[in-house]
């Protein structure tokens, strides 16, 4: 029609048209195939796999559909039957979500539970869906009959806390769900034993790195006090302490050494223990290394 020679091949369009006015030569068709079917046992070929992917513990999964009872996708107004219409489909679509809700934790108050507990503790989402599954695994197994839900919530977030490195106490935890700490203790030691998932330890430095945070400690301080943790750990005399008591009896003795003292009632705040813990400790430690807490390789 233009008289031009030139033309432009659009992959996104499938389209051929012309580069001076337009004009469209050939068009192709988009087609959106589905994947192909998995021939693995576990498939049943339902078609489950195609959509976003909703991790385990989630919130209850949609249909994909909106559905308003006012007005249709093009906006206009319904007039009454086909409110009629929506409204039923909009209960068949909220029938068909409960169905193939994932276990029994969908339908269970200890999913807010949990996720009130993760925002008080300032934890991370990968936490909060470790502990839905913890709780959900340990529920299949039976492990939380006769057990209060405080109590169950608190164990499976110690847990998820413990899983990912994540300095928190157990005192910490009974304190965000509400629940004593004896009790918490004794559910998150029949969930370690009877959910099958492994609940390694936090080391003492990662909760060392946390408290010298609070307390805006310098490096040197944090320095001086992992040299000391290591002569602690091979000191026999020290084995029998609690581990957050030595940590907070060294960043104490440390802070003072190095010009940056803080008060006992400040550390004891920060590290969850009591003045007395803090002072007893600090005593032990003073006399079995002396008034100057000694370096991890002494000099010979």
């Amino acid at each position: 029609m233009c008289k031009s020679t030139h033309r432009i091949s659009d992959p996104v369009r499938s389209e051929v048209c012309c580069a001076e006015c337009g004009l469209v030569f050939e068009a192709g068709e988009l087609l959106a195939t589905p994947p192909p079917l998995s021939d693995s046992p576990s498939s049943d070929g339902s078609g489950r796999g195609i959509g976003p992917f909703a991790r385990p513990g989630g919130t209850r999964r949609t249909l994909g559909s909106t559905l308003s009872l006012a007005r249709d996708g093009q906006g206009k107004r319904l007039d009454w039957h086909r409110r009629y219409e929506f409204q039923h489909l909009k209960r068949v679509m909220q029938r068909q979500t409960a169905r193939v809700a994932d276990g029994p934790l969908d339908r269970s108050p200890a999913r807010s539970e949990i996720a009130q507990a993760a925002e008080r503790m300032g934890l991370p989402p990968v936490v909060l869906a470790e502990a839905e599954e913890i709780y959900r695994e340990s529920k299949v197994r039976g492990l939380f009959r006769g057990r209060s839900l405080p109590a169950s919530v608190g164990a499976v977030v110690y847990a998820a806390c413990r899983r990912y490195s994540i300095p928190r106490t157990l005192g910490e935890v009974a304190s965000a769900v509400g629940a004593r700490r004896s009790e918490v203790g004794r559910t998150f030691k029949v969930v370690q034993r009877g959910s099958g998932v492994a609940v390694p330890g936090v080391g003492t430095k990662a909760f060392l790195a946390r408290y010298a945070q609070e307390l805006a400690l310098s490096p040197k301080v944090r320095s001086n006090v992992e040299a000391m943790l290591d002569a602690a750990r091979d000191d026999p005399e020290l084995s029998g302490l609690s581990p957050h008591g030595l940590v907070a009896a060294l960043i104490y003795l440390a802070a003072e050494k190095n010009g940056e003292r803080r008060s006992r009632a400040q550390v004891a705040r920060v590290t969850t223990v009591t003045e007395v813990t803090l002072r007893s400790t600090s005593r032990i430690l003073e006399r079995i290394w002396g008034p100057e807490p000694r370096p991890a390789h002494p000099p010979t």
